[in-house]
């Protein structure tokens, strides 16, 4: 598949870091270093543009490595760009951590992932099909 991107930022454009990829790795584009107290956010910049074809979405996913060594993952948990959006992209970390965390230029902050999807019609019943689980979640198979 062929994704048209704008890139506005000092960097190449994103690329797959293995053959088992699924994520690319988004670049803070940014002038100035950018200082994450403990929970705190801000809106990063990656001075990309996109085209996703419809029925796909870009996903906008946390680096584990940042999550597990500093606590910096994304505030609104997974980041959704629509088929229609032609804005840039942006990347909303969040410092999860308990020490001050500066995202620099050209840090590796996030990766997209772009993902099929349906759509989908909802048709109101009045009960659902049965199943062995039924209402049971939230720990309910054990720990």
């Amino acid at each position: 598949m062929i994704i048209k991107v704008v890139n506005k930022s000092f960097f190449n454009l994103p690329a797959f870091k293995t053959s088992g990829s699924s994520g690319l790795d988004l670049y803070a584009n940014i002038d100035k270093s950018i200082v994450l107290k403990p929970l705190s956010r801000a809106l990063i910049p990656t001075g990309l543009y996109v085209a996703i074809p419809e029925g796909y979405e870009g996903q906008i996913r946390a680096r584990s490595g940042l999550a597990l060594r500093h606590g910096i993952t994304l505030a609104n948990g997974v980041g959704t760009i629509d088929s229609d959006y032609r804005g840039e992209i942006g990347v909303i970390l969040i410092n999860l951590g308990e020490e001050e965390y500066t995202v620099n230029r050209g840090d590796r902050i996030a990766q997209l992932v772009i993902a099929k999807y349906e759509k989908i019609e909802f048709k109101e019943v009045k009960r659902l099909d049965r199943t062995e689980r039924e209402e049971g979640g939230f720990g309910h198979t054990g720990y």
